[in-house]
């Protein structure tokens, strides 16, 4: 039975991180993320079902469109294989539970947060409105009224907190230090995890780019890299470590 529920949600995460991947790379253009279905960007052949499985289309394409031969990027099937993961660790976290509704929405904000960052370097602001709208729906049906509000607060205080890292980090630099997409962004951390724990999601980003940007920048200086994926990673091992500020702060008292 576990294994059933495990290979089921990994399916759907592939098949959801496919559209995500969809969303991601048409929403910051302004496009339909509809119409036109779903077609090689180098020759527009519109791709058939056969093309559309998760996963399995790439490796029997061998990586190629099947009309014009140009090479499909393997971050395609990497995002859906991640998807997948990340369902299925929602499920190990939570379990069969009304939270595990809320976990596999945050988890589905984030990959498209990460995907169109990478592509784009933007965090589109009608994805973090649509799915923090969900999420606050979601919270108040499951949680109720006063948790509703506590999260608000969280949300509220962790959009503030990173505002102000923004203004003195301007300052500092004299340049843009964060983008907008990264404070709102901030905003639904605090929802999910708390303030306190979304601060600590800074710090935790900070640790994971330091030597992934040292790499990139050894080889590229002019390279801007994009700050949301390292946020969202962070995140993720906090929520799906069920890590709070008082466990925190045991750990370093002792």
């Amino acid at each position: 039975m576990e294994f059933s529920i495990i290979l089921g949600l990994f399916i759907l995460g592939t098949l959801l991180g496919s559209f995500y991947n969809v969303v991601a790379y048409r929403l910051p253009k302004g496009e339909s993320i509809v119409y036109p279905p779903s077609h090689c960007p180098n020759c527009n052949h519109r791709l058939s079902p056969w093309e559309l499985i998760p996963i399995f289309s790439f490796l029997i394409q061998k990586g190629k469109c099947s009309n014009c031969k140009s090479k499909i990027s393997w971050f395609y099937p990497l995002s859906e294989i991640c998807c997948g993961i990340l369902f299925v660790l929602c499920y190990i976290s939570f379990g069969i539970s009304l939270d595990l509704i809320i976990a596999l929405t945050f988890v589905s904000m984030l990959i498209i947060v990460i995907l169109s960052d990478y592509y784009y370097m933007i965090i589109e602001d009608s994805v973090l409105i649509v799915f923090g709208i969900l999420l606050l729906i979601e919270i108040y049906f499951i949680y109720g009224l006063d948790v509703l509000i506590k999260s608000l607060c969280g949300g509220v205080i962790a959009f503030i907190i990173m505002l102000i890292l923004k203004i003195f980090g301007d300052f500092i630099f004299k340049k843009e230090s964060l983008g907008g997409g990264d404070i709102k962004l901030m905003f639904i951390f605090g929802l999910i995890v708390g303030w306190e724990m979304s601060i600590v999601s800074i710090f935790l980003s900070a640790f994971i780019a330091l030597p992934i940007s040292l790499l990139v920048l050894k080889n590229n200086k002019n390279h801007e890299i994009p700050y949301g994926p390292f946020l969202s990673v962070a995140v993720l091992i906090i929520y799906f470590a069920h890590l709070d500020i008082n466990t925190l702060l045991s750990f370093f008292i002792i």
